[in-house]
């Protein structure tokens, strides 16, 4: 991957010393976070999938799979799928069905509930995730461009974040199995 030169000026101070000459100082951090954030959601996406292209894989396909091979059983309700990935029914019913054409998920009736459906995780799909999984931890994760201790307070950070948007409730100090 071509890496493009650096521009010599970090353009988000420029935005954010516009924002204040044009009178709007009080959005000017808020708009400086919100940039801030998506450019670092822009750069890392791209290793994410550079990491995933050799296994036609998105990142969404990934975390369905991911989340499927984490489970005890390896299937999941498709509204289990939904509420852990935090997405849109209609997204995950999307991606679940690009996984059951590939053949990396087969869709069951569920058990109990004869309207919900079980998404179950081949064994071509726990062999996929697992080869991708060991791709991205290498290429991405192990080294996520960011000291170990500023990634750990960038985490905290955007976990507050996210509790005050309603994302979670204060969890114990480790999220139970699936």
């Amino acid at each position: 991957m071509v890496r493009p030169r650096p521009l010599p000026v970090d353009p988000l101070a420029e935005a954010k010393r516009q924002w204040v000459a044009h009178g709007w100082t009080d959005a000017a951090d808020g708009m400086t976070v919100v940039t801030s954030v998506m450019r670092a959601q822009q750069l890392l996406l791209a290793r994410v999938d550079a990491a995933l292209k050799p296994f036609a894989l998105s990142f969404a396909r990934y975390e369905v799979l991911r989340l499927l091979a984490f489970s005890r059983t390896g299937r999941l309700p498709l509204s289990s799928v939904v509420a852990r990935l935090q997405v849109h029914a209609t997204t995950v019913t999307s991606t679940a069905e690009r996984l059951v054409r590939d053949g990396l998920v087969v869709r069951e009736p569920h058990p109990h509930d004869g309207r919900a459906a079980m998404l179950a995780l081949t064994a071509e799909g726990r062999d996929l995730v697992e080869r991708a999984t060991a791709a991205l931890n290498a290429d991405v994760f192990a080294d996520p461009g960011l000291s170990h201790d500023d990634a750990a307070e960038l985490v905290a950070i955007v976990a507050r974040m996210r509790r005050d948007a309603g994302d979670f409730i204060d969890p114990r100090p480790l999220p139970e199995p699936l």
